[in-house]
């Protein structure tokens, strides 16, 4: 099967399946011919059935998650306990399994056993399974790559790590099993429901510099979003400067505005209209969590096919022909480890029509 046209990953040159990437104009034109740089970009609308969600088997990452024990256990013992605490929503046998296998171990690589005890601090490797993932039908691409970086452009439903059911399903594990870049690394998150831009590091001793960028708000990024609107309602032209307090809401994963000093920025443009939508051009000074949903909820424009902002929706298989209309469109910075200023622009576009 051929993946972005690439019909065997192990064709890749041997410096990109090593992990270690040729710099400079070699890997961009390698990465141009492997991947189809000039393609067409998968369209944002799918042609999925409606509600079809495609299962696969049994899936187990080959690449482990690691978390670091905190200071504070919590009054267990074991290692085992931990997890099985930290993770309730896995039935305390299969971890029992798990560690049994072999497939829990420390960083350095020996084993966690049953009666390995707890060590504050010291990170634990562990492999994601899950019994049934969902495949899903989109493609990502890849827009570029050195030796420090990857910039690919993210469909949506796909999530950018591994989360909940998806475990190969995801961005940067297929990224990894395309490339063979066992250590590339996603520098910051998209929303599974969001499309676009995603930076990756490649090089674990320069993978600081680019988080700094983040933490640091060293990036500029812009949004493009459609949104329902009232007929009649000139928007052509204006801008909203968006600052307030935002605050975990209940279910924990939604955000809201509180009373307070404000931590959350975005400069919202409107581009065009076309009857009750319009296209905003949206950027993010700061980094929270759904800030741009929220944003656009508060202006009066929940962003369509938006199933967590104004109201939650029930959970329900994903529409594919109802994709949040928000995408990540460019990605602007000056490279803190060349100097070189970078500008990066997925190839899709939201459409009024």
């Amino acid at each position: 099967m051929s993946i972005n046209g690439v019909d065997d990953p192990k064709a890749l040159p041997a410096t990109l399946r090593d992990g270690l990437p040729v710099g400079g104009a070699g890997c961009r034109h390698a990465v141009g011919a492997l991947f189809g740089a000039g393609a067409d970009p998968v369209p944002l609308t799918a042609h999925a059935p409606e509600g079809c969600l495609h299962f696969g088997t049994m899936s187990r990452s080959r690449f482990p998650s690691t978390l670091t024990l905190p200071r504070d256990s919590g009054g267990v013992a074991t290692v085992l306990d931990y997890l099985i605490a930290r993770f309730p929503g896995i039935a305390p046998g299969v971890w029992r399994q798990r560690v049994a296998d072999g497939k829990v171990h420390w960083h350095d690589g020996s084993a966690v056993t049953a009666d390995s005890p707890y060590r504050a601090q010291q990170r634990v490797c562990y492999y994601r399974e899950v019994v049934r993932e969902p495949v899903v039908p989109f493609a990502e691409k890849i827009i570029f790559a050195d030796e420090h970086i990857l910039v690919a452009d993210k469909p949506h439903f796909l999530p950018v790590t591994p989360s909940g059911i998806y475990v190969n399903e995801c961005l940067q594990n297929r990224l990894r099993n395309k490339t063979g870049l066992d250590r590339l690394q996603a520098a910051h998150r998209l929303d599974r429901a969001t499309a676009g831009l995603v930076l990756f590091s490649v090089d674990p001793a320069t993978r600081h510099c680019y988080h700094d960028l983040f933490s640091n708000r060293g990036i500029e990024k812009t949004y493009q979003a459609i949104a329902r609107i009232t007929p009649g309602e000139r928007l052509v032209g204006q801008q909203w400067v968006v600052k307030n307090r935002m605050a975990i809401a209940e279910p924990r994963f939604l955000m809201t505005i509180v009373e307070g000093a404000s931590n959350s920025h975005s400069v919202i443009r409107c581009l065009r209209q076309s009857g009750d939508k319009a296209l905003f051009e949206l950027q993010p000074v700061s980094g929270r969590t759904h800030q741009l949903r929220v944003h656009m909820h508060a202006l009066g424009w929940p962003l369509m096919h938006d199933r967590y902002y104004p109201k939650l929706q029930p959970r329900a298989t994903d529409v594919y022909s109802q994709p949040l209309q928000l995408l990540a469109k460019v990605l602007r910075f000056v490279d803190p480890v060349t100097g070189q200023s970078r500008v990066f622009h997925s190839p899709a576009n939201l459409a009024l029509d």
